[in-house]
């Protein structure tokens, strides 16, 4: 039984006992009545708004799940994990986390490959030893420092 039936069903005892409903008890009962159908009503309509409320959100969601597939498009890899990958769906520009193993402490930079504009991350001692292959191209990369001025204070 649901629970406006079940206050529906004492309603319908209290009634059929013929409760006085001057006496001290029978205006107690017939008030708990009251308060039991207004409770049993309320209850009824925040469960239908709730309903109403998880298919809303069913619904966003959904809708989100086609606009983020529209405009990340397919996150599937169409290259195994163990094989270095070369496809366009891997290339994101930007630093991976892989690209970060063994220079945890360092500051890392970017740079773009001219020939190719495939970009990669960096840690600051590859940058200072002034030469690194390109893992895309195979390019010789040149990082010069003699044309920067050094700051008065560091001189």
């Amino acid at each position: 039984m649901e629970l406006m039936e079940k206050v529906s069903y004492l309603k319908g005892l209290m009634d059929g006992l013929e409760l006085d409903k001057t006496t001290k008890e029978g205006k107690i009962l017939a008030a708990m009545a009251d308060v039991l159908q207004e409770m049993s009503d309320t209850i009824y309509d925040i469960s239908d708004e709730i309903s109403e409320t998880v298919d809303l959100v069913d619904a966003i969601d959904e809708d989100l799940g086609n606009l983020e597939e529209d405009f990340y498009g397919d996150d599937e890899c169409c290259c195994d994990d163990d094989d270095e990958c070369e496809c366009d769906c891997c290339d994101d520009d930007e630093c991976d986390d892989d690209a970060f193993d063994g220079f945890e402490d360092e500051p890392m930079y970017e740079c773009t490959c001219p020939p190719c504009g495939d970009t990669i991350c960096l840690g600051e001692s590859i940058v200072e030893e002034g030469t690194v292959e390109c893992p895309n191209c195979g390019e010789k990369l040149e990082f010069g420092f003699e044309d920067i001025e050094q700051p008065e204070d560091d001189k």
